[in-house]
């Protein structure tokens, strides 16, 4: 989608500290960290968020748990725990209109997902 920022980091227009990629996914280190392991997942196509799954975009994004465990070992955060998330709609705090996922870790995050 033109002037989606994660389909031009998908596309390498823009640079990104990538850390995971394949025929379908890439991950990469989100640029402002909410924790020493912030981590972002998505599917290279277009998809504005999980209410917009097509069927090349939900396969993907069922890899994504599997995908964030590898990184999450990868990373040092396996045993002391992490977490992943998405958020959909402004209300969710969705601020990037492409499906993605954060996978946190390395810190205490605490059981509340809101102030």
């Amino acid at each position: 989608m033109d002037g989606c920022l994660f389909c031009q980091i998908a596309k390498k227009e823009i640079p990104a500290a990538v850390v995971y990629e394949d025929d379908t996914l890439i991950a990469f280190k989100d640029i402002f960290p909410q924790a020493p392991v912030h981590l972002l997942l998505i599917p290279k196509a277009h998809c504005s968020g999980l209410a917009d799954l097509t069927p090349e975009t939900a396969a993907a994004a069922a890899r994504i748990p599997q995908v964030a465990a590898r990184l999450a070992a990868e990373h040092g955060v396996e045993a002391s725990g992490w977490r992943l998330l998405s958020n959909n709609g402004a209300d969710a705090g969705q601020t990037v209109f492409h499906l993605h996922f954060h996978l946190l870790g390395g810190k205490p995050l605490g059981g509340k997902l809101c102030l």
